[in-house]
């Protein structure tokens, strides 16, 4: 055998074996490529129903949404009516009530006094002190000055 004819036998056992790897490695890249695409289309038939699902929630999630929004400004509008109202009402019947109950503490408090003119009972007495001298509250409304 000649140096050429090693050569070519070299030369043929190691195409032989390229060849074989590249066998292996397409039969491997087909199977890869079938599994990949029954997972694509497992997927796109479980994602179809999945898809209509989220958009039928998303359809419900608007028309409650819509439903709270409307509740709201009514009740934005109850308590707008409701401040008016008590403004109203306070404004109305607010100070002749607080002359009302002035006038009614007044006549208990008047008559809760005894004939002696001292203050009822649990009361203290208040005195005021006018140049050295003591004023009983009897006498302080007559005192001027």
């Amino acid at each position: 055998m000649t140096g050429g004819e090693v050569a070519g036998i070299l030369v043929a056992v190691f195409w032989a074996i390229l060849v074989s790897f590249l066998a292996v490695v397409l039969v491997r890249l087909a199977q890869t490529l079938k599994a990949t695409t029954k997972l694509v289309a497992d997927v796109t038939e479980q994602a179809v129903p999945l898809l209509a699902d989220a958009s039928a929630t998303v359809r419900s999630a608007q028309t409650q949404l819509d439903r709270v929004d409307a509740i709201a400004s009514d009740v934005q509008e109850v308590t707008s009516n409701a401040s008016a109202l008590s403004t109203t009402v306070a404004s109305t019947f607010g100070g002749p009530l607080v002359k009302v109950a002035a006038f009614g503490y007044g006549v208990r408090r008047a008559l809760s006094r005894n004939k002696t003119g001292d203050a009822p009972a649990g009361e203290r007495i208040r005195r005021t002190v006018v140049l050295g001298r003591t004023i009983p509250a009897a006498r302080r409304g007559r005192q001027k000055g």
